[in-house]
């Protein structure tokens, strides 16, 4: 078992993931995970750092997209978003 914070890289904070944590009765979080965390890996992740319950896990990758650095081409790398939905009544204090 790995650290769970080399799992969840980092909490996503936008203003859609900031509102799905404040839903009334049922909490989703997002996070950056590692590339090749597996739902399992990161449920137990989130579980044991945040000592949570986690009801549902759905993930997405996200593409890199084109940019350019000073006149050349190149990539932003590509990264796994997971969203994270908790048992009802509970939270992460994220902020």
């Amino acid at each position: 078992m790995r650290n769970p914070f080399e799992i969840l890289e980092k909490p996503v904070l936008s203003e859609k993931s900031i509102g799905l944590g404040e839903q009334e009765k049922v909490k989703k979080y997002v996070f950056k995970v590692h590339i090749r965390a597996n739902k399992k890996e990161i449920k137990s992740a989130v579980e044991e750092a945040f000592k949570v319950h986690v009801t549902q896990i759905n993930t997405t990758r996200v593409k890199g997209k084109p940019k350019k650095v000073r006149y050349q081409p190149g990539w932003r790398s590509e990264w796994k978003k997971a969203y994270v939905t908790l048992k009802e009544g509970e939270s992460i204090n994220l902020i």
